[in-house]
């Protein structure tokens, strides 16, 4: 039975439209004004919410920006009741991330076709796509199911790329967002004398290239092929569908710059402050991590020196030099290009 929690402080209206959702078999939960509204979403976990927008204590728009902000309520379907027929109403509720839109007086029929559209998007996105082309043939058929798009599957450009190939370019324009069918993708950076330093690491499953695309600017990294890879792009023009037109799509999205924020926040502490040693052994560790399927009981890569010593943030003979200290110490072994972690968790617990 879906959970409905109802925010609405006049009393008749509360009444009477809680008493059609319970018969038409949903739980229904409610709040009197938005504070109270607020604390129950946060404590019960709806599957949907609607919500008044003039309210005493906490109005409309306040539970709205609260719960948003909030990574365990922000996915709820919000729909806005109102007695303002006015669009600047309307306007600012969407732009602030509302999914549907409800003017009193409405009917049982108008309040459930509302609410069964907004529950099974909610489903739809919140489905396991499975991380390859297949998976991601299925969810952007959904999406466009969702917002009736354009046939993106039939749009999509795939392409083949060899290894050490470059995707693009730091300064470029973006013209899509990328999505790995197969392969391994490195993002980087490059100072005035040459040096590089690996940014992000991707897989099959991954998509990259997209916050230059929500930042509506140019591209602040390059990607390069670490292997032989598949990639596909999704044109601009419909990733911005995509996004813009769907705020559930547009929330993981946005969930996943936040991790990779989060990711190069970690990795600038630790090229600042972890000694070289424990900076080869991290690195490794993240490959393993990034890399390493389900499956395996041990990880190998076939990883050029430089790159390795890119993703640590140190010289290529520095990391030469620590590599061969970690195989003597049954760390790693060595076979030509392909490195195996052979003690994962001392690599892992390396001391600074």
């Amino acid at each position: 039975m879906k959970k409905i929690l109802l925010i609405e402080d006049n009393i008749d209206m509360r009444e009477n439209t809680a008493e059609i959702l319970t018969l038409s078999n949903y739980e229904v939960k409610t709040a009197v004004n938005g504070k109270e509204g607020v604390e129950a979403a946060l404590a019960w976990k709806p599957d949907l919410i609607i919500c008044d927008i003039m309210m005493p204590v906490l109005d409309g728009y306040g539970v709205l920006h609260m719960l948003s902000k909030n990574e365990h309520t922000a996915g709820i379907p919000f729909i806005f009741l109102t007695a303002k027929a006015d669009r600047g109403d309307f306007r600012k509720g969407m732009e602030m991330g509302a999914d549907d839109y409800l003017t009193k007086p409405f009917d049982d029929v108008e309040l459930l076709n509302a609410v069964e559209r907004r529950l099974t998007k909610a489903e739809m996105m919140r489905k396991e796509f499975k991380r390859s082309l297949e998976g991601l043939n299925e969810f952007m058929s959904d999406a466009r199911s969702i917002d009736d798009l354009r046939e993106l599957a039939e749009s999509r450009d795939i392409r083949k790329y060899k290894k050490k190939e470059t995707i693009y370019s730091e300064g470029q324009f973006p013209n899509g967002v990328f999505f790995i069918s197969k392969g391994k993708i490195k993002t980087h950076k490059v100072n005035d004398q040459g040096k590089e330093l690996i940014t992000g690491l991707y897989k099959e499953g991954d998509f990259f290239g997209y916050p230059a695309l929500l930042e509506e600017g140019r591209y602040h990294d390059a990607a390069t092929t670490l292997e032989e890879s598949e990639i596909c792009m999704i044109p601009k023009d419909d990733f911005n569908n995509l996004v813009y037109r769907n705020a559930e799509v547009s929330r993981r999205f946005i969930k996943m710059l936040s991790d990779d924020l989060q990711e190069k926040e970690e990795q600038l502490i630790k090229l600042a402050y972890n000694s070289v040693r424990k900076r080869v052994a991290e690195a490794l560790v993240t490959l393993a991590n990034r890399y390493r399927k389900d499956n395996e009981a041990s990880f190998s890569m076939n990883i050029s020196r430089e790159d390795l010593a890119n993703l640590a943030g140190t010289a290529t003979e520095t990391t030469i030099r620590t590599l061969s200290d970690f195989k003597d110490e049954a760390l790693v072994d060595i076979k030509g290009g392909t490195i195996t972690v052979l003690n994962y968790d001392k690599l892992a617990g390396m001391r600074n």
